[in-house]
Formats: C-alpha cells, structure tokens, sequence
C-alpha cells in the first residue's frame, strides 16, 4: 500500500511495522521461508490487517523493491547517459551502500523469491536513465541491449561481490574500480558502434 502521507496515524503505524518485520525476515531467511502468519506476529498485527494491505508477500515484496528504485531514480533523474555514467555508478554504489542489511540481501542473492523482482526494479531503472538518451536511442536494438546488459550486470555484480565478501574492501575503493571497469567498456562501445 502506497502511502501518502494523509492516512491515519494509526494505518501509518500500521504499514511501518509490517515493513520492519518483512525487512527483519528477510534477513533471517529465505523469503520462500518467509509466512504471512510469522511476519503478521512479529509485526504485531492480525493476518486480517496484513491482507487488508497486500494481497501477497509479493506484492509487500513489489512495493518495497519499488521505493528503492524511486528513491535512486530521484537522486539520478538529472543525469545523462552516457555522459553521466560515472556519476550514476557512483549513486548506485553509495545509494545501494546506504540502505541496509534487507537491500543487500535482496539485491545479491542469487536466487530465490528476489529475482524476478529484483529484475523488474532494474529494468525501470535501466529504461528510466538509459532509456532518456538520444545517444542510446540511435542505437539498434541489439546493441541497446547488450549496453544495458554489460551496465546492469557488471554493477550488480561488482556490489554483489563486495557484499558477500563481507565488505571489507573500502567503498571507494569498488567504486573506482568499477567505474574504471563500465566507463571503459562503455566509451569503447560507444566509439565502435558510431
């Protein structure tokens, strides 16, 4: 359930602890493990409530990926690609960095209930920032495709990587690299296929 800031404290309230308690599960266990029952009791509510809200978990799961791609697609909606392509892996890396223990698990783990999910939220993205690009848009369709592909892939696997490694190597430190890596892969792309 969307909020717009003009429910009733309560239904506030509400949606908040169901978001804790998902956010909670999600990093306890697999989310095809994760219950309705469970999350409803950890969140202190009736099943009857949790349903009166989402349909699913994967609708809880849908609005909550989707939040995360808002929120970045606002710090990113002035970029322009591909000239702006550092500083967009930049944003991700810091961003995705940013948003927690629940984020991290959805975003690197490499099955599961999050995947298709987790694709969806990439695509809006990719065809929100990429997708606004004369450059990109002159481009044939299969090479629009393999650019979004190397993009999408080589960030997410870069964070991924850093993520299940425990973090230990500093942010900076991943973001130089990858952004080296994906400039590089893209300008020389780019001047191929002119």
């Amino acid at each position: 359930m969307k909020i717009s800031g003009y429910e009733d404290l309560r239904v506030q309230r509400t949606i908040s602890s169901i978001y804790k308690a998902f956010e909670q599960l999600i990093c306890e266990k697999e989310y095809s493990k994760i219950t309705v029952k469970e999350l409803s009791e950890l969140a202190q509510i009736n099943k009857k409530t949790f349903y009166r809200y989402y349909p699913t978990l994967d609708d809880l799961l849908t609005e909550m990926q989707a939040k995360y791609a808002e929120a970045y697609l606002e710090e990113v909606k002035e970029f322009q690609y591909p000239r702006d392509l550092a500083k967009s892996v930049r944003t991700f890396f810091t961003y995705s960095a940013s948003q927690g223990k629940a984020y991290d698990r959805i975003t690197s783990s490499a099955g599961g209930g999050y995947v298709g999910i987790r694709q969806q939220m990439i695509d809006n993205v990719m065809n929100s920032t990429w997708g606004e690009s004369r450059e990109f848009n002159l481009m044939e369709d299969w090479q629009k495709t393999v650019l979004l592909n190397f993009v999408e892939q080589t960030g997410l696997n870069i964070y991924k990587q850093w993520v299940n490694q425990g973090k230990h190597e500093p942010l900076e430190k991943v973001i130089e690299s990858a952004i080296l890596l994906m400039q590089g892969g893209v300008d020389n792309f780019l001047k191929q296929n002119k």
